[in-house]
């Protein structure tokens, strides 16, 4: 919860953004037609008007993203002039995308002008009223300790100080303090019970979300560590001035700290790829759901003792376990048991080489049945992962998702974890099982490190391609 306040916080900003926006124009149709004394020539049609907006509500959000609406340092600052500057021209330049489009799709959207004029003051208002409800209602929730994230600071600096102070003295900020590793000069007196000596202290005994460095002293182990544990890393510059040069800034009371993020996936843009994620999930169910229920009944027919659907625990974003639904293509013989013990237990010692040696993979695997190799060849035995997607356990497109234990020695494994696992990525369509195992890890790090919408969507439509082809499908 607390590491998906900022999702949720975005998310209820979205949503209420968009009602309020059909609101305001319904409202503005509304006030001419029923309020307005003046007579009019037009045909009244106020919930064809709404739908019509509706259905543009995606492009008017847009507008409000493009504007920086979503930032947390817009939203949450203290001072609010910024974002009401901004509400004003999102409103302004939201009818004026409207006006746009009718004149080149010729729908008559305002019927007159008052209307347009109208709609640009009700969605101003309704905006700014909506965004304080929502601003209220979150502090609120803050302050009885749900979705504050816990934080560490670390450095010797003054801002350590005026840092700690803040945050201990406004619950409804958002965050709670739970550990400060500083020289005693710069923890104040009544918070010295959070003082460790060391960061890998804190970060032992204390659940942490985010760290918060104020000084320059060995800057690339801390963030090292944040990403070790998977937490949000923030440097408090020492000259305000710097801080154009890094990532998405936020103040924290007065203070300027700059989030390095780890991945682009962040913020809004993580928004926008779960609202992705439900639609093209549900759509999937929807078009597979014939496929999955005749591949379940044969499965099932083929042997009624065991499930068609075979749960796997593997990890995804932060290290978080989660269950992972597909058509069981293994003989259950071999179920829940690693390649080496599986490969022991058919007297077949031998292969765990051979397989280790092409990157987990064999060719005619003698653990998988006949119906189970078609189910991968085409994919289909993938299709159960759908309602992965839709629950939010995984995205579409990410990383391959990891077992347990995989990894342990593997550097970068942390990178891999930041983002949620996909059904399918980079290393998928880059060749599947034609590529090494580095090669794959590679392009996962490739992936989390420079995400971008364009990269998903070219993603997306050479994986269509690699299933229709079978390429890499084994």
């Amino acid at each position: 919860m607390r590491k998906k306040s900022d999702f949720i916080l975005r998310l209820a900003l979205v949503i209420g953004d968009g009602l309020m926006l059909v609101l305001s124009f319904a409202m503005a149709y509304f006030i001419r037609v029923h309020v307005d004394p003046r007579p009019y020539v037009f045909e009244s049609q106020l919930f064809e008007f709404a739908m019509t907006i509706v259905w543009l509500v995606p492009i008017l959000l847009v507008i409000l993203a493009a504007l920086g609406l979503y930032k947390k340092s817009v939203f949450l600052g203290k001072s609010h002039l910024l974002e009401t500057w901004r509400l004003f021209l999102a409103a302004v330049l939201s009818v004026g995308a409207l006006i746009v489009y009718d004149y080149f799709v010729g729908e008559n959207i305002f019927p007159v002008r008052i209307v347009a004029v109208t709609s640009v003051a009700l969605s101003f208002v309704f905006l700014v009223v909506e965004r304080a409800l929502v601003r209220f209602f979150a502090r609120q929730i803050f302050k009885k300790n749900y979705g504050t994230k816990r934080v560490v600071i670390i450095g010797n600096h003054k801002n350590t100080e005026y840092l700690a102070n803040y945050i201990a003295s406004d619950p409804g900020c958002g965050y709670r303090l739970v550990g400060i590793v500083a020289n005693k000069k710069y923890v104040p007196n009544d918070l010295m019970k959070l003082e460790y000596e060391n960061l890998e202290e804190a970060l032992k005994y204390r659940r942490a979300d985010v760290i918060f460095q104020t000084d320059e002293m060995e800057t690339e182990k801390v963030f090292r560590q944040a990403i070790d544990h998977h937490v949000m890393y923030y440097f408090v510059p020492s000259e305000t001035a710097l801080s154009s040069h890094f990532g998405e800034m936020e103040l924290i009371g007065n203070m300027p700290a700059v989030l390095v993020g780890l991945t682009p996936l962040m913020g809004g843009a993580a928004v926008v790829k779960r609202a992705f994620d439900i639609v093209i999930s549900l759509i999937g169910i929807i078009l597979a759901a014939i496929p999955m229920g005749i591949t379940w009944l044969i499965l099932k027919l083929s042997d009624i003792h065991h499930s068609p659907i075979y749960v796997d625990e593997r990890l995804t974003k932060y290290n978080e376990k989660y269950k992972c639904y597909k058509f069981r293509t293994m003989n259950p013989e071999y179920s829940g048991m690693t390649a080496d013990e599986a490969f022991t237990k058919m007297g077949k010692p031998e292969l765990i080489k051979k397989y280790r040696a092409d990157g987990d993979y064999m060719k005619d695997d003698p653990r998988i049945t006949k119906v189970g190799r078609f189910l991968r060849r085409t994919s289909i035995d993938e299709l159960p992962q759908l309602f992965n997607i839709l629950k939010g356990d995984i995205s579409l497109i990410g990383p391959r998702s990891l077992l347990p234990g995989e990894l342990d020695d593997y550097g970068d494994r942390s990178l891999i974890l930041s983002v949620k696992a996909g059904l399918t990525g980079l290393a998928q369509v880059s060749g599947r099982r034609d590529i090494s195992f580095e090669e794959r890890r590679a392009l996962d790090i490739y992936y989390v490190m420079n995400w971008s919408l364009a990269l998903d969507a070219q993603i997306f439509f050479k994986t269509i391609v690699a299933v229709l082809k079978k390429d890499g499908a084994k």
